[in-house]
């Protein structure tokens, strides 16, 4: 059995071991709350957001050890471009903390969803600097006529979506730099109205060095998710892609200065962050040096 986690719809089956979930997790995040974690609390939990809500689960081995609950559409109040949505809960297994785990289960919001808003208790220190560290800034306060505790209401615009290519060349990775700007970034680019990923991924290659990639012969590799690079720290969704013809011999287009192979240092010197991230996700694949 895969050790990979996934990230699933929440099913009915799943109800005892997301309540014992929520229970550890809402107590330990909650310690000033009389309760938490069980009694009335635990049956609204039950009877009325795992029945309204849109829930999913992180699932690592066969056992869920996180559980995010989205508002369902049109009842959440959109921080940026997208529908929007809210998170009306987020929690993960206390030996499963630390891991990513709260992290990815925000991001799967985020793509599904665009733009998030959240409450989490003043008292909650931890789960404010959590979300401090993933973008979220406070657009109010108010007191919880439930437990009498203050509240901090939360935002996120929607994040940024993308698209890049993966063309590896004795273990350095493709890169190019836009004129008028130091920094290098990955082959692609943003989806134009209409398109799917593969689609505007073709598109850029042509645009910015003049490549003939079918979208057909693309294969997604991994999502990346950080924050855009001079965007006043707008969070960006990259989705890689490998594929296309070995052999290339680019042509920039008007808007690309320069193209490059660079291995670990100079990614690391002279890229943006995501491109960064992506370097470390291939020199731990075996396909790069570190």
């Amino acid at each position: 059995m895969s050790n990979d986690m996934i990230i699933r719809r929440y099913r009915a089956a799943d109800q005892d071991i997301v309540g014992d979930l929520w229970s550890r997790a809402a107590r330990q995040a909650h310690p000033f709350l009389v309760g938490e974690g069980e009694g009335e609390r635990a049956r609204i939990l039950r009877e009325v957001y795992l029945v309204r809500a849109e829930n999913w689960v992180a699932e690592r081995g066969g056992t869920v050890i996180g559980l995010l609950g989205v508002l369902p559409a049109g009842q959440a109040q959109s921080a940026g471009e997208g529908p929007g949505a809210e998170v009306g809960g987020l929690f993960v297994a206390p030996e499963a903390q630390g891991a990513g785990v709260g992290r990815q289960l925000v991001e799967h919001a985020a793509a599904l969803h665009g733009a998030l808003t959240l409450e989490v208790f003043e008292a909650n220190a931890r789960a404010r600097r959590f979300y401090e560290r993933l973008g979220f800034s406070e657009r109010g306060r108010r007191t919880d006529e439930e437990t009498g505790h203050p509240l901090i209401a939360l935002e996120r615009a929607a994040p940024l979506k993308s698209v890049s290519w993966l063309h590896l060349r004795e273990g350095r990775l493709l890169s190019v730099r836009t004129r008028g700007n130091d920094t290098f970034y990955l082959p692609g680019g943003k989806y134009e109205p209409g398109e799917t990923a593969r689609e505007a991924l073709s598109r850029e290659l042509a645009e910015e060095l003049g490549l003939a990639v079918p979208a057909e012969e693309l294969r997604e590799a991994f999502v990346i998710h950080d924050v855009a690079h001079g965007k006043g720290g707008r969070r960006l969704h990259m989705t890689c892609f490998t594929g296309g013809p070995q052999d290339i011999a680019p042509a920039p287009g008007r808007e690309i200065a320069e193209y490059a192979w660079f291995g670990r240092r100079e990614a690391h010197e002279r890229c943006a962050p995501a491109h960064r991230q992506v370097v470390s996700r291939l020199i731990a694949q075996g396909l790069m040096q570190g």
